[in-house]
C-alpha cells in the first residue's frame, strides 16, 4: 500500500487550520489489525493535541483521532477505540479495542460510539460503582460524553440529573432520558437538585467542568459518593470544604481513558460488548450525532466544538460508502 491521507492541524492567528497530508500507510504490529476508516469521531482531545497540550501516549500513533469506524480486511464492519491516528484513511487498531457494528448502523453513527460511550461506561460502572437505584449527576450533559452518560446511567437503572450552560440544549438531555435537566453556569444546580430529590441525593457525579462545579458536586453528594473528574474546562484550581469531604466520606477521583494500558482498554471493551452492545442492537442506546463533516472540512468541526456549538458528537467522513 502506498501513502494514505491523514489529518493534521495547527493553530494559526487564533484559528485552527487543518490539512490532509500524505503519510506512510500504518503497518499493524502483533495484536493489531488494519482498519479502512470510513468515519472518525471528533473529541476535545483533538483540540488539546492541536494546541500542543495533549500528545499521544508513548508508543502509540502520534496522529490525531481517538475513534473510528470502518471495515477490516475480513469484511467485518466495526468501530474502534485508539490512542491516536484515527483521523486517517487507514489506522492500525489493537484487536481488543474493536466493537462490531450492529447490521443497521452506518459508519458515522458507529464512529460516534467508542470514546463517548466507553468513557461513560468506564466512569459510571467501573470508577463510579454505579448500582441500580442510584442517582447520577452529569455536567456538560449535551456533549457527546454527556448524552452517552445519561443513556448509560438510565440503561443501568439509575436516576439522572444533567446540566448544560445553554438553554437550547436542555431538550436534547431530556430526550436522552434525563429525569431532571438544568441550565447552570456554576453551583446553582445544587439547590435545584435538593429541591427535587432532597439533600445528599447524588451517588455519582461525572464532572468535566471542574473549578465552577466541584463545590456544588460535594453539596449534593450522598454519603460515600464519588465525584469523577473527567476534565477541568472551567479551570483546575478549586477551593474545597474538606469538612464536607470528611463528613460524607466522599471520593474525588480523576479519570482519563486515553493513557490507560491496552490491557485495561481491552477488558473495558470486552465488558462493554457484553453489557451494553445489546442495547445498541435493540435500539435502547443510540449515538447522538450533531453533524457529519467531510474530512477535508475538519477545521469547521474543530471550530464548532471549540465554540461549544455542538449537541452530541461531530464526525468526519472519509469515504462515501
Amino acid at each position: 500500500m502506498g501513502p494514505v491521507r491523514a489529518l493534521h492541524g495547527v493553530e494559526r492567528d487564533g484559528r485552527i487550520v487543518a490539512s490532509l497530508d500524505d503519510i506512510s500507510a500504518p503497518v499493524p504490529a502483533a495484536g493489531e489489525v488494519l482498519l479502512e476508516v470510513a468515519a472518525s469521531g471528533v473529541n476535545r482531545a483533538d483540540l488539546l493535541q492541536i494546541a500542543g497540550q495533549y500528545p499521544s501516549p508513548a508508543g502509540e500513533p502520534p496522529g490525531l483521532g481517538l475513534e473510528a469506524a470502518g471495515t477490516l480486511p475480513s469484511g467485518a464492519r466495526v468501530c474502534a477505540l485508539v490512542a491516536g491516528g484515527a483521523h486517517a484513511e487507514f489506522a492500525a487498531v489493537p484487536e481488543g479495542q474493536l466493537i462490531p457494528l450492529p447490521a443497521s448502523m452506518d459508519f458515522p453513527t458507529g464512529a460516534a460510539i467508542p470514546e463517548a460511550f466507553l468513557t461513560a461506561f468506564l466512569n459510571l460502572a467501573v470508577e463510579g460503582g454505579l448500582e441500580p437505584g442510584h442517582t447520577v449527576l452529569v455536567h456538560a450533559g449535551a456533549s457527546g460524553v454527556g448524552l452517552a452518560a445519561i443513556q448509560v446511567a438510565k440503561y443501568l437503572g439509575a436516576r439522572v440529573a444533567a446540566t448544560t450552560r445553554t438553554r437550547a440544549k436542555l431538550e436534547a438531555m431530556e430526550a436522552a432520558g434525563a429525569d431532571l435537566v438544568l441550565q447552570s453556569r456554576g453551583g446553582e444546580f445544587a439547590q435545584a437538585i435538593e429541591a427535587r430529590w432532597g439533600r445528599d441525593a447524588v451517588h455519582v457525579v461525572l464532572d468535566p467542568v471542574g473549578q465552577a462545579t466541584v463545590a456544588g458536586d460535594l453539596a449534593v453528594l450522598a454519603p460515600r459518593g464519588r465525584v469523577i473528574m473527567l476534565s477541568a474546562m472551567s479551570g483546575g484550581a478549586a477551593t474545597l470544604d474538606l469538612g464536607i469531604v470528611l463528613r460524607k466520606r466522599a471520593e474525588i477521583r480523576g479519570s482519563t481513558l486515553r493513557a490507560r494500558p491496552r490491557s485495561e482498554k481491552a477488558a473495558l471493551v470486552a465488558r462493554f460488548r457484553r453489557e451494553l452492545l445489546p442495547g445498541f442492537e435493540a435500539g435502547s442506546l443510540r449515538a447522538n450525532v450533531d453533524a457529519v463533516v467531510p474530512a477535508a472540512q475538519a477545521a469547521e468541526a474543530f471550530e464548532r466544538m471549540r465554540a461549544d456549538a455542538n449537541t452530541g458528537k461531530l464526525v468526519l467522513r472519509w469515504r462515501e460508502r
